[in-house]
């Protein structure tokens, strides 16, 4: 049985795929996520999570952007940008405790990113955890 973390990894090859080839068919993705995942809760996640990620792309990346010092996020490597508008995106617009989504990141970072990519998610995401964050994370799987 899949769970969420799972789910975030589809979403990061997903998100890799558009961000590579932005005229990829969004259809394609629902279907291949639709194969992907049986159970609704986790569908609604991942496809919440890459839609929500696609749409605000322009204003989470101006954040990181600003957060990002001495980094272009155009210039970043295509895994650590999506990790962290992922990130960005699930701590601002859909309610995941920062420390779990720090935590998630971090750990995709280290699978599909290079050496240093754990540190540079968790070095950007930790500034940009929310002032209003509770301090005690709730479970997410």
């Amino acid at each position: 049985m899949a769970g969420r973390s799972e789910a975030r990894r589809f979403v990061l090859q997903m998100l890799y795929l558009v961000d590579q080839n932005p005229d990829a068919d969004k259809n394609r993705i629902q279907i291949e996520l639709r194969k992907q995942f049986t159970e609704t809760p986790l569908r609604d996640f991942a496809w919440m999570l890459f839609s929500g990620v696609c749409v605000n792309r322009d204003q989470l990346d101006e954040v990181l952007r600003k957060t990002a010092v001495n980094w272009r996020v155009e210039r970043m490597p295509p895994t650590d940008r999506n990790v962290l508008r992922m990130g960005l995106y699930e701590m601002t617009k859909m309610g995941t405790p920062a420390a779990v989504a720090i935590d998630e990141a971090i750990e995709i970072a280290r699978e599909y990113g290079t050496e240093n990519s754990s540190s540079f998610v968790n070095g950007i995401l930790d500034k940009l955890i929310p002032k209003d964050a509770a301090t005690t994370p709730a479970d997410d799987e």
